[in-house]
């Protein structure tokens, strides 16, 4: 087996996030699927960002705000993703490559620029996302650097990146590396409308023994079993995933790992913005998890760094998450 380099290799959308304080009001002006995600083209993000009050931007990304959790927890992180050669793409790598994450795919140099997401963040903590893919949706699998795949304790995987075709391939081919390699693959089902355009496609991942670490809210779970009850869909996957993990919000988390279960209630904080809250939970986990941590360990790691992220506008830690461990978990 080759030797380990990272902890967590991610690959996913390399987005710069731009965040403003909103009303009710504005999001039914602007007819947007409050508290939800939805695509928009580059017309649409530019019109969305005229409406806009001030804003602050910060580089996202499901996957890479999961990878700014582990390296803020003391992981060795590396992420692929692509953005374009302008201001956006220069904001993103300077961004991640700051936080402690290696990251040396190479720019596009064509159109489309480098993707946004644009969120609108009401008073009742409700994040409306409308994201703009650019250049993120066309990482080919030239880019992988299969080496630093196969260096990688885990391979975790965005579902929101599955949707375009160049950057799906280059994610098959990832598995492929990481499996060769003796790796761990893990998965994010990201948002019900990928699992409505995409089911079929995880469900043969899972039946194949492809993916080792399943991430999932409960109604991300109830999309991919058909399923309506929390319990019926933990049993439709428990014995397909070696880790399943499902998280349910302010009702807390589960895990399930090779027949062993366990389950905790979400940390109390004052909740200010519930963007990232998902990709710091997967981080949290992931901490414990590649340290081979107790699963009822990982999964309050997960609650900590949830609560934190939700505890200020962001999806990125501001708060020192090492010393937040330290005072909760001893």
């Amino acid at each position: 087996m080759t030797e380990t380099r990272y902890d967590v290799i991610a690959i996913g959308n390399a987005i710069v996030d731009i965040m403003a304080a909103s009303d009710d009001a504005t999001i039914e002006r602007l007819s947007l699927n409050k508290g939800g995600m939805t695509l928009v083209d580059a017309d649409g993000a530019r019109r969305l960002y005229e409406a806009m009050g001030p804003a602050k931007e910060i580089s996202g990304g499901s996957a890479a705000n999961t990878l700014a959790g582990l390296a803020a927890l003391g992981a060795k992180c590396a992420f692929i993703g692509q953005v374009a050669d302008d201001q956006f793409g220069r904001v993103f790598a300077h961004d991640i490559r700051a936080g402690g994450i290696d990251f040396d795919t190479p720019t596009r140099e064509a159109e489309p620029p480098t993707a946004q997401c644009l969120i609108f963040v009401t008073p009742d903590a409700q994040r409306t996302m409308n994201t703009f893919l650019g250049a993120s949706q066309y990482l080919p699998a030239a880019a992988l650097d299969e080496q630093a795949i196969a260096a990688a304790k885990v391979l975790y995987l965005e579902g929101y990146l599955w949707d375009p075709e160049e950057p799906r391939a280059a994610m098959r081919r990832a598995i492929d590396a990481a499996r060769r390699a003796g790796r761990e693959v893990a998965f994010t089902l990201s948002e019900v409308f990928v699992i409505d355009r995409h089911g079929d496609d995880f469900r043969a991942l899972i039946a194949d023994g492809l993916i080792d670490v399943l991430f999932a809210n409960h109604t991300e779970l109830a999309a991919l079993t058909g399923e309506s009850d929390l319990e019926a869909g933990i049993a439709a996957l428990k014995d397909k995933v070696p880790t399943l993990v499902v998280t349910c919000g302010a009702e807390g988390a589960t895990a399930l790992r090779k027949g062993e279960r366990a389950t905790v209630p979400s940390v109390a904080t004052t909740v200010v913005d519930t963007t990232g809250a998902g990709d710091l939970f997967a981080a949290g986990f992931l901490h414990g998890h590649v340290a081979r941590e107790p699963l009822e360990r990982c999964l309050q790691r997960g609650a900590i760094c949830a609560a934190e992220i939700i505890s200020h506008y962001g999806a990125r830690p501001e708060a020192d998450l090492q010393a937040l461990m330290a005072e909760k978990l001893g």
